[in-house]
């Protein structure tokens, strides 16, 4: 392999703080997650300077022609259904209408549908044929707090605009437009069933409407109750802003909520008051000082104060303040993790308040699989990438010189597939990456909103219930459509997939990262929206309502009372 690999070597050792003495092989030993990902790929001989992404993977059948027809025909139900959810704009593991509309066009389409599935309310899983291979197609669909925005629309201006003399704040918007992610994966599945139904193709077909991804917390707790045993294969697209074939990693991440408790008293008399927003202040700043020396070039961690009291004037007796932790592997992203605990102890002892440490959730970091990604990127470039529009450019443009980015507008190739680099220094993370662990994943990410723009911001709002969005969901519709028919009728294809899984999880087993005993963050449904789906709340084995948590601490004192002065 060339010098450029052996430079991506050393910068890999280096970003992970290995010593220079050390080896790539050494590092992936003591971490067999890392060996799965990073490592496989060095292992069976793939320079990401040299590798070329093989043709002719993908074939032309009567079964994917069928798809594909079919959601020529109908790119109405999948748009309509992408603008609705986004309408609905609604918040993780409180996504009622958004699931009941994604429901319901699977089942007009033959599903039979199971609602709480993995224990959520707001889950379920669409279920067509009988017989193997049994495919899984994900499907997401909440919004993000704050990211309100008007469809189109190239400034910022919310939707939704909460007053508040002295704090307003704006509504949920679809920031991550899991709104179109969720229509073009159901799209893609009944765009299947027809091509099965038409062409006597047998296979199980399973969706997996999924609640909570922003938060991390669906699909992570599914995992651990096996929702997802028995797959062949599952196929996953995001919104992204360019449109390409995927098989590398992403960060492994740790969600915990750190509540401190205090004494309330006046603001202007606050000697022997004690303050929780001291508490969450002390540990944000401790965390601070971890970044330099405790940190390596793949790790994150960030954080946002919940409830910092009402007004000025009121010591808050209560605080919590919401850490995510990322790293490039559970291992590593525990280490990271037990230093954030410990500034929140300390955080707790110099504030004289009482900590409360609650874990939410854990997610490994995603497992790739080139025989996917390539049978992907196959059908990718058979198909041809989005088709945007003169005005959708122009959209782009727009948003992109309002938040100051080149003004470049939409992408119009695709991305060729290239190799994961052996350098992962970290990134976001995705709750899809559990199930990642338990069965082969296919994934393309899809040019859904301008070059320029991150996700999780109000641009990505604007554009996700536009023609661009429209054209996205579409897109990733058929990219999987036709990669789900090619593994039901090319079992050598998916044989190989599995083979690659297999090799891949050899030496690393997964485990979920959520304790034994873990309540999941939790909503209690409305009524009608149980009454609906058939469902009963709580689901079997959580504790509703969820005990309180109050501030019961004493105030402190100042030292003894002296006696007056004469």
């Amino acid at each position: 392999m060339g010098s450029d690999y052996q430079m991506r070597r050393r910068r890999a050792l280096q970003a992970f703080g290995v010593t220079g003495a050390a080896t790539l092989a050494a590092m992936y030993t003591a971490d067999p997650v890392l060996g799965a990902t990073l490592g496989y790929d060095e292992k069976i001989g793939v320079d990401p300077a040299t590798y070329t992404a093989p043709m002719g993977v993908a074939q032309d059948s009567p079964g994917k022609t069928t798809a594909l027809t079919w959601l020529r025909d109908n790119a109405s139900a999948v748009t309509g259904l992408s603008d609705k959810v986004w309408s609905h704009a609604e918040l993780s593991l409180r996504e009622w209408n958004s699931a009941l509309d994604s429901a319901e066009l699977l089942r007009r389409n033959g599903f039979t549908i199971e609602w709480g599935a993995g224990g959520f309310p707001a889950a379920f899983v669409a279920t067509y044929g009988s017989g193997k291979p049994v495919l899984g197609f994900n499907a997401e669909y909440d919004a993000l707090p704050g990211l309100s925005q008007k469809s189109g629309v190239s400034t910022h201006d919310p939707l939704i605009y909460n007053y508040d003399a002295y704090g307003p704040t704006y509504g949920a918007g679809h920031g991550d437009a899991h709104n179109t992610l969720g229509a073009g994966s159901i799209g893609a599945a009944i765009a299947v069933s027809k091509a099965m139904k038409q062409n006597g193709l047998a296979a199980t077909l399973k969706v997996f409407g999924a609640s909570g991804e922003e938060q991390l917390v669906g699909k992570p707790y599914s995992a651990k109750a096996g929702l997802y045993e028995g797959l062949d294969g599952y196929l996953d697209w995001h919104p992204f802003t360019v449109t390409r074939a995927d098989w590398g990693t992403t960060s492994a991440l740790m969600s915990a909520t750190f509540t401190f408790l205090g004494a309330a008293g006046h603001g202007a008399t606050p000697l022997g008051n004690k303050s929780g927003l001291d508490g969450a202040l002390l540990m944000a700043t401790m965390s601070e000082f971890l970044r330099e020396k405790n940190v390596a070039a793949s790790g994150r961690f960030h954080y946002a104060i919940i409830n910092g009291g009402g007004a000025p004037n009121v010591t808050p007796d209560m605080c919590s303040i919401w850490f995510f932790v990322r790293e490039g592997s559970p291992a590593r992203a525990q280490v990271l993790y037990d230093k954030i605990v410990a500034c929140a102890n300390a955080a707790a002892q110099a504030s004289q308040t009482k900590l409360i440490h609650k874990f939410h959730s854990g997610t490994w970091n995603s497992l790739g699989n080139k025989v996917a990604a390539e049978v992907l990127n196959d059908n990718m470039t058979k198909i041809g990438p989005p088709r945007f529009t003169t005005a959708d450019h122009d959209l782009a443009k727009a948003l992109q010189r309002s938040l100051g980015k080149p003004e470049i507008g939409m992408p119009t190739e695709l991305v060729p597939l290239t190799a994961p680099d052996p350098v992962f220094l970290g990134g976001p993370s995705v709750d899809t990456a559990d199930v990642s662990w338990r069965t082969p994943k296919v994934t393309a990410l899809i040019a859904t909103f301008p070059p320029g723009l991150p996700n999780h911001n109000w641009g990505v709002t604007a554009t996700a219930a536009t023609n661009i969005g429209h054209q996205a969901a579409l897109s990733a519709a058929k990219y999987l459509a036709a990669t789900a028919v090619d593994l039901i009728t090319q079992p050598e294809l998916l044989r190989r997939m599995q083979q690659e899984f297999a090799d891949r999880t050899r030496d690393a087993n997964w485990k979920s990262m959520i304790p034994d005993g873990t309540q999941p963050p939790m909503y209690e449904p409305p009524a009608d929206f149980l009454a609906k789906t058939g469902q009963k709340f709580p689901p079997p084995g959580i504790t509703w309502p969820v005990p309180e948590v109050v501030a019961q601490e004493q105030l402190g004192t100042t030292g003894p009372a002296l006696p007056p002065q004469v």
